[in-house]
């Protein structure tokens, strides 16, 4: 299935999970890692991710990041519009 249109889909990655030091990202534990979702353009996963860091604010090891799958699929694409 695929969204109707022109615009070309850039997915993007949101995950996060705290990290053992402020110094590295190295997750303390891969299990407990969020993944928040996959989204169609780098404007909605910017969304997502503002959203889910607001909520962890008050922990300074928790960190959450936008992954662009776009460029994994397909590394000989020109990034576009983000």
């Amino acid at each position: 299935m695929t969204e109707s249109g022109d615009k070309k889909q850039l997915l993007h990655l949101v995950f996060g999970g705290e990290l053992e030091s402020l110094d590295d990202v190295q997750f303390r534990d891969l299990k407990d890692l969020d993944i928040v979702g996959i989204f169609p353009d780098y404007a909605t996963a910017l969304t997502a991710w503002k959203s889910k860091a607001q909520q962890t604010v008050d922990n300074a090891h928790m960190r959450y990041f936008i992954v662009h799958m776009h460029r994994l699929l397909d590394p000989q694409e020109k990034a576009r519009g983000d």
